[in-house]
């Protein structure tokens, strides 16, 4: 049973809550392995058709828990690569889930924090919301985040932050693309489940495969992307969902893939 974070389904929504609100939802490596294998298990899991990952407490995540970090002061280089494998598959096992996954962000959203906002397909924050990408500050760097972070805000706006480590405001984290939308704090829950509503009214394997697409046109070459958009949408055309998903907008009607929230 997890003890680091909460999972509460309630199909077809799935709410992914980091629970350490007494360091405001730092990870440390039970978090870690925790929030991986929630991940992970989510892929075969077909009741589930959006994800909403959120912090409990006064804050998002507010990155390194010093307990964990104090610890690697002590770990061998082969221990801090082992270390460091494990946080590279959570950020991974998040950022290739097939479901939409939603951040739920207000408070402090620190270094790795800032990180799981980059793996969040849609983040929505509040005003109050605070991002930093700090590691520097400590004589490290946003090492695993790298990747994902980049893919997010561009290479202009990480190269600034990386080396700066400042902190930045969530309009700011707007304008650069790290969150999508900025809300009112009491307005948080009503436009996380409009975003939720509208995602449930879309087919979840053209969510997955979209997904897919995008991850595989950051890595193949040219005529290998061409040949896979090609094979997709030929095969998404003639799958049950995507002959459903025509057929009712020929006829006017929903798709039987669509569901209302209550």
């Amino acid at each position: 049973m997890a003890t680091t974070i909460t999972i509460t389904r309630t199909p077809p929504i799935t709410r992914i809550a980091l629970n350490r609100p007494e360091v405001h939802n730092a990870f440390n490596e039970t978090l870690i392995a925790e929030l991986t294998e929630a991940f992970e298990s989510l892929r075969e899991d077909e009741a589930t058709r959006v994800v909403i990952l959120q912090g409990e407490g006064k804050s998002f995540c507010a990155g390194a828990d010093l307990n964990w970090m104090g610890k690697m002061v002590n770990y061998s280089f082969t221990e801090n690569l082992d270390d460091a494998r494990a946080l590279s598959r959570m950020f991974e096992a998040i950022d290739l889930c097939p479901k939409p996954v939603v951040g739920r962000i207000h408070g402090a959203a620190m270094g790795g924090g800032a990180g799981l906002a980059a793996v969040c397909d849609i983040a929505i924050a509040t005003p109050e919301a605070r991002f930093a990408f700090s590691e520097v500050k400590l004589g490290l760097i946003p090492a695993v985040i790298t990747p994902y972070v980049l893919r997010k805000i561009g290479y202009g706006h990480a190269r600034a932050l990386f080396i700066s480590g400042e902190r930045f405001d969530a309009e700011t984290a707007l304008r650069i693309g790290l969150v999508q939308r900025v809300v009112a704090a009491e307005q948080l829950d009503t436009e996380i489940n409009a975003v939720v509503g509208n995602l449930l009214q879309n087919g979840p394997n053209a969510i997955a495969a979209a997904k897919m697409l995008l991850h595989a046109a950051l890595v193949l070459p040219a005529d290998e992307l061409r040949s896979l958009t090609i094979a997709r949408i030929a095969e998404l055309r003639v799958s049950e969902e995507g002959q459903e998903g025509i057929r009712a907008f020929l006829e006017k009607r929903k798709p039987k893939f669509a569901i209302d929230l209550g």
